[in-house]
This record gives C-alpha cells, structure tokens and sequence, in this order.
C-alpha cells in the first residue's frame, strides 16, 4: 500500500467543493458524477477530474471500478442531496421515495464496487433515519470499520456555524477524522474572508469578477437593512418595517431572518439561498445588502479564483446559489482527504511483511 496511489470517485459532486478539498490533500480525484449539467463547467475548469452527467442512481459497480487507475487505493465519495433530510422537508411534502434513493444507490454502488474506503457528508438529520441505518448495514456487512459524527466546521478552519454528519469508512483497518486543527479562540471570522472585497452596493457587481454581484433590494428592505445591526433581531426596527410573519408566533422563533451578520465570528450556515436578505441572517456586516455570490463561495473555502461559468457569460443568482449552497466546505474536505491519507498510511505501517 505505501506505493500505491489513492484514487477516489466524487458521487453528486455538483461544483467540486469535496473533489477540490480531496485533490487539496494530495488524494487523485478522477471522476465526478451529478444529475446536473450545469455544474460541469466548474467542476471541470477548477479540478482535475472528469464529470460524468448522469443519474447516480442508474450507475453499476463495475462502470466505477473501470475508472480507478490499476492497483489504487479506491475511495468513494457521495455526498447525496441533503435536502430531503433537512428539517425544512417536511415544509416541502418530501416523499419517503424521494428521500431514500440517493443514499440508496450509494449502498448499493458500495457493494458492487467494494471501494477500500467510503466517504459521506450529510445533515445531522440523517443520523436519525432508518435509511442511514440500513446504510452503516451495508458497510459492517461489507468489512468496513465505521467512524461517523457531528461535525462542527469552524473547528476544521470554516468560517461558518455549518454542523453536518460525516462518515468515513475503511476495509484496511481504522479510520477516523483528523482531530480539530481550530479551537473557538482561533475560529475563521467573515472579516478574515470577506472583509477585504471590493465594496458593491444592492443590485451592483464588481467589474473584475463576475461573482461579486449582489441582489437588489426593495425599497422596504433598504430601510430595514439600514436599521439592522450586525448580530441584532427585527425587534430593533421601527414597526412599520415589522413584517406580519415576525409578529406570528412562529415568527419569534427566527429572529435573525432580516439580519446582520457580525465580523468578528463564523458566518450562519450558508445555504443555497444565501443571497436573499430575507432568507436569513444573510446581510453583509456594514454594506446595506446581502452577501454577493463570490462572497457565500468563500465563506464556503472555495478559492477566491473559483470559477463558475465560461469568461464573458453572466453568473446566475438561483443556479450559482444552489451550486454554492449544496457544496461540502473545501477546508472541511480537504481535512477528510487529510483522514483519508492518515488511515492509509497507518493501515500501510501495521501490515505484516510477507
């Protein structure tokens, strides 16, 4: 094992964000497989491997295996769509059809492919699911070793209060994430990500990247906004500007919905929907708007020269929002690669000599 390579496939890679992670650690990408198209041209411009359009579900074993390089160590990667596990699923009448399959496939491409180590990041929702249990089934029976928990992703270098389930499994021998390389004294803040951008205005773009563009406002959110603090609560604002859904009950219970986020900590999750004022505590810190599209990629550890359409073509709110949004932090994947790389080495050093 100590000279072979580690070769790994990314299921539902959408942008890239676990792949360029992986390649980050040193571990060789090869292919990345989504339903949806339009995320190729990131995916490819900014990685190494190649991206196969497709649905996962109609994938086998053995057209993964034909990928991997001979004699490599496979990992396979599959981040299924999370939304169906999210506590927001219930709101959008998602059916146990829906929710089950992509985490289906993945169990059933494992055991077609026996891959040496599998890799799954999630939402903490999916901990609960009897299709997560059937999953870690799959794995035991299989001889994988186990290791999953909640992660909390300013401890791994994310400037942002993103918890998600991640697993990590090996049939070489132990495996586990690497231990945290922040404490809370040394959390990334939005000022160290975002605060040196270039300052737009409500509906403006910069001239040199066509990612830093923000939303418009209403005339109602313009002034809303303008009497938002960072980390403060629509309570502050004048009642005129009072929405009738904060005034419901269920409306106490999202205060920061309108809101300011605050420099000097990690920012609220980004989701895909991170550039709406109204989303979340989306608002950019002192500028009277919502974060920009480049601004949700960094604070996600994408690079600052992640690119998402081809020179000269506009970049999309809702479609770059959701490849944003979905995506597995960078510096949190490249901490997987870092496990990854670790449990094979070890499982390298305590393999007996022939």
């Amino acid at each position: 094992m100590n000279s072979s390579k580690i070769a790994a496939i990314d299921l539902f890679c959408g942008i890239g964000g676990l792949t360029h992670g992986l390649e980050r650690s040193g571990i060789e990408v090869v292919a990345g497989f989504d339903i949806d198209g339009s995320c190729k041209y990131a995916y490819e411009k900014n990685n190494s491997a190649r991206f196969f359009e497709g649905d996962v579900r109609k994938l086998k074993g053995e057209e993964l295996n034909a990928l991997y390089p001979e004699n490599s160590i496979k990992v396979l990667a599959g981040c299924a769509p999370c939304q169906p596990f999210s506590t927001g699923a219930k709101l959008r009448d998602v059916k146990p059809k829906d929710e089950k399959e992509p985490l289906q496939a993945f169990a059933r491409l494992v055991r077609e492919s026996l891959p040496d180590i599998v890799t799954m990041e999630n939402v903490t929702n999916l901990r609960n699911r009897p299709v997560f249990k059937s999953f870690l089934n799959t794995l035991k029976r299989n001889g994988y070793r186990v290791w999953y928990d909640i992660v909390f992703a300013p401890n791994y270098g994310v400037p942002q209060q993103r918890r998600r389930l991640v697993l990590l499994a090996s049939r070489l021998g132990e495996i586990s994430l690497v231990p945290p390389t922040h404490s809370r004294f040394e959390y990334q803040t939005v000022l160290q990500y975002i605060g040196s951008l270039e300052k737009i205005e409500a509906g403006g773009r910069s001239s040199s990247d066509p990612a830093h563009k923000a939303r418009n406002l209403s005339a109602t959110n313009r002034n809303r906004i303008r009497m938002s603090r960072p980390n403060g609560t629509w309570k502050e604002w004048d009642k005129e500007l009072v929405s009738s859904c904060h005034v419901r009950k269920s409306g106490h219970t999202y205060k920061s919905v309108y809101g300011r986020m605050g420099w000097d900590a990690p920012s609220p999750t980004i989701t895909t929907e991170f550039f709406n004022y109204g989303s979340g505590r989306f608002g950019h810190p002192e500028q009277d708007r919502a974060l920009s599209l480049r601004e949700g990629a960094l604070l996600q550890t994408f690079p600052p020269d992640y690119e998402f359409v081809p020179e000269g073509e506009d970049v999309f709110f809702e479609s770059a929002g959701r490849w944003i949004g979905n995506a597995v932090p960078v510096k949190l994947a490249e901490n997987i690669g870092a496990s990854i790389m670790k449990s094979v080495q070890e499982a390298a050093s305590t393999k007996p000599i022939p």
